[in-house]
């Protein structure tokens, strides 16, 4: 009769339990597949913050260019994650080209209101 109440407890635990191991593994085989992609060039975030370009890769480390000609040598755990290339600037750049060349008013800003013709 006691096991009885206690069941739901149990089972909900369980639950608990699986689901929260599941989630852990995910997380580190998310971590294991981006170790394993790590290149030479690469831009990456370390744990503690500290962004740097990846100039050497062994079984168990990195080593970073964290300022010109300054490398620094992190074991691979200490990768957070990867800097992606930013592509914002190329398309605010290519905001730009749709002006017209007509509609711009820039030689009108330029001349001085004084000047006497």
């Amino acid at each position: 009769m006691d096991l009885v109440v206690f069941l739901p407890l149990i089972l909900i635990m369980g639950l608990f339990m699986f689901f929260a191991s599941r989630r852990q593994k995910k997380a580190m085989q998310a971590t294991i597949d981006l170790h394993e992609s790590l290149q030479i060039g690469d831009r990456i975030h370390t744990t503690s913050g500290l962004e740097g370009t990846i100039t050497g890769i062994t079984d168990d480390s990195v080593d970073l260019e964290i300022a010109p000609g300054v490398v620094t040598t992190w074991m691979k755990l200490a990768v957070r994650d990867k800097i992606e290339p930013e592509t914002d600037e190329d398309e605010d750049y290519e905001d730009f080209e749709d002006i017209d060349d007509e509609e711009s008013t820039a030689t009108e800003i330029t001349e001085s209101p004084n000047k006497k013709d």
